[in-house]
């Protein structure tokens, strides 16, 4: 088949609306499953036989191996995705398949680790497939002057929509428990509610947003298939002419394995030191998207006009606050202000990284660009709850002695963004090939 369609037209406010609606819908999935009720869930009650330390190993094993598929897979997919002008297409598949996968997560109770371990690994890789691909429509429907702030709507769309499963979540929580039913029923129903509103909250996104790739020439699926290894190999040789892409996609490795250690187990935490029960630590979430919402608005608006690279910058020096705050913490308040510097550290890195892989990216490259940021964000996601699961292991459950492996991250990713040029970032996206 041979298509030379391009399908843009000018972008609609409607269409920015659908983009930043995808992380509304996905966000439910993050806040609920991987950071405020399923992973507890997971130590405190499917895996509770095995001992604190060794279930917390087990989840980050989890994690590490969703996040291996995704790394292993993101940037062919992308470079694929590019080629064969179906990001929207494999937009769609990845959320058809988390939110079946999380519904399934209802049967795993008490003692169905491996069951609970197979779907989670599955409804991770494709929620975080997701995360990549609608993060490529992002150049293709914003300009350089207003990507930072698009990027920062979404995310703050985003948190809020974390927010709504929360709720959603508490509401039922607290009615099931007033009438006697305990955590092994009642939690397995949270996960139904995460799956309908990913489904219904995507449907603008898979309605409404374009795809406005280019494809010019003939190809079948096996050529697809050497086309995006072919592209891969091709960006990987070109590293040298993006040094600034390669430099911050490091730094960002860095700090964000920090990022996915708070995002994973801040609930196992707050359980296992802070004494947390269900109801305290959907509370805690809850507050805390508030305020990354409000951190993404923000910073999504100060990134525009003093450059996504100090923003990154000025958000991991909260971070590293923020850990101190909650390794001293022997009280809720402490906890609580650290829990809040946190939301508003997450909501501004998560947004600024997005937009400067955004400006490091050239033109038609978008979804392989994008896979290298998720090849990045997803080595992260296995080095960091590694480093903190295994910590736990070998001091004997010590959850405190681990979260300093945290501030490690943040403190030595601060340093390498020294290495990042933005401005000479952005000229080489426009080198011609």
């Amino acid at each position: 088949m041979v298509s030379s369609s391009n399908t843009s037209g000018p972008v609609t406010r409607r269409e920015r609306f659908a983009w930043c609606m995808y992380d509304f819908a996905n966000s439910g999935y993050t806040t609920v499953i991987l950071t405020a009720i399923f992973n507890a869930y997971f130590v405190g009650v499917i895996a509770a036989g095995q001992g604190s330390g060794d279930a917390t190993l087990l989840w980050t094993l989890a994690m590490a191996a969703a996040n291996a598929l995704v790394l292993i897979s993101a940037p062919v997919v992308g470079a694929i995705a590019d080629y064969s002008g179906a990001k929207k297409r494999f937009l769609t598949v990845t959320t058809i398949g988390c939110v079946v996968f999380t519904a399934l997560l209802y049967f795993a109770g008490p003692g169905d680790i491996a069951l609970a371990v197979v779907l989670v690994i599955l409804a991770t890789f494709m929620f975080a497939s997701g995360e990549n691909l609608i993060a490529a429509f992002l150049p293709e429907i914003s300009t350089p002057q207003t990507i930072g702030r698009l990027s920062g709507y979404g995310w703050a769309l985003g948190y809020l929509g974390g927010l709504l499963a929360l709720v959603l979540c508490l509401a039922y929580v607290t009615y099931a428990e007033k009438q006697g039913i305990e955590a092994a029923q009642y939690v397995p129903v949270t996960n139904l509610i995460v799956a309908a509103l990913f489904a219904l909250a995507a449907l603008p996104t898979l309605l409404w947003l374009r795809e406005r790739a280019t494809v010019a020439e003939s190809f079948d699926s096996a050529h697809i298939v050497r086309q995006g290894f072919s592209r891969l190999r091709a960006t990987l040789r070109e590293a040298r002419l993006h040094i600034d892409l390669f430099h911050f996609l490091l730094a960002l490795t860095t700090y964000y394995a920090g990022i996915h250690i708070v995002i994973v187990l801040a609930a196992v935490y707050a359980q296992e030191v802070m004494g947390f029960k269900t109801q305290d630590t959907i509370i805690l979430i809850m507050v805390v998207n508030v305020t990354a919402a409000i951190g993404a608005f923000l910073f999504g608006h100060l990134q525009d006009r003093i450059g996504s690279l100090r923003c990154i910058a000025i958000t991991l020096l909260i971070w590293i606050a923020a850990i101190g705050c909650a390794y001293f913490a022997d009280d809720t308040l402490l906890f609580w202000v650290a829990a809040n510097l946190i939301g508003t550290a997450l909501g501004g890195a998560q947004s600024a990284g997005r937009a400067l892989v955004g400006q490091f990216t050239p033109p038609g490259r978008q979804g392989e660009f994008f896979g290298l940021w998720g090849l990045a964000t997803k080595l992260s996601a296995i080095i960091g709850p590694l480093t903190y699961g295994g910590m736990v292991y070998l001091f004997a459950g010590d959850h405190r002695i681990a979260l300093l492996s945290t501030l490690a991250f943040f403190i030595l990713g601060f340093a390498m963004l020294a290495t990042v040029d933005e401005q000479r970032g952005r000229e080489a996206a426009n080198i011609k090939y």
